[in-house]
């Protein structure tokens, strides 16, 4: 009969009891391995939601203006514009001599959302709307619409983009005298010197 004493019974069972620290080390690691890989996807899933609601509000926005325009029987504007790094858009009645009125209500768009100023591998602009025979890279920008919901001849895109993504875009376009209004998205090949379309 093999010799038990209390010592003995008490390190066998507490030896089965718990996880070791290796397993502990390990168990954490692959929860720190899993976090690093999700969380890139997660932020850029997270940027192009930002990306894509504020491509919707800068659209509805502009179809405001239009249909303040024709209700109104007046020239209407939408008006964009970035101050201290935020995107700000309005939708306000046009006066006549100033390119933005002042006293108009802003509205943000998300933080981390930009306007496209820069020339792409074309050597083009991807945002072109602008006052006509005021062209600037830096903005403010704006569309008219007078009391026919057309355009006063200023036709082009707002091309959105985020601080952290690039190459991801999403642009609104004014694309004809009439007034129409399309949204795009970024594209591997250009058309006519832009990749959002």
């Amino acid at each position: 009969m093999p010799y038990k004493n209390k010592y003995n019974k008490k390190a066998a069972s507490n030896s089965t009891k718990g996880f070791t620290l290796i397993e502990l080390i390990i168990v954490v690691l692959m929860i720190a391995i899993l976090t690093a890989i999700a969380t890139p996807s997660w932020l850029l899933s997270v940027n192009i939601q930002h990306l894509n609601s504020s491509q919707n509000q800068i659209y509805r926005a502009i179809q405001q203006a239009k249909s303040k325009a024709k209700l109104r029987k007046e020239t209407w504007q939408f008006s964009l514009r970035e101050k201290d790094g935020i995107v700000q858009w309005a939708v306000n009645p046009a006066k006549y001599g100033e390119f933005i009125p002042s006293g108009i209500h802003w509205h943000n768009l998300e933080p981390n959302i930009r306007v496209d100023k820069y020339k792409n591998d074309k050597d083009e602009y991807e945002t072109t709307l602008d006052s006509p025979g005021r062209k600037t890279i830096t903005g403010p920008w704006r569309v008219q619409f007078n009391y026919h919901g057309n355009t006063n001849g200023q036709l082009g895109r707002i091309t959105l983009t985020t601080q952290y993504t690039g190459k991801i875009k999403r642009c609104v376009i004014v694309s004809t005298l009439i007034g129409t209004i399309r949204t795009g998205r970024e594209h591997s090949k250009s058309k006519n010197g832009k990749y959002c379309y």
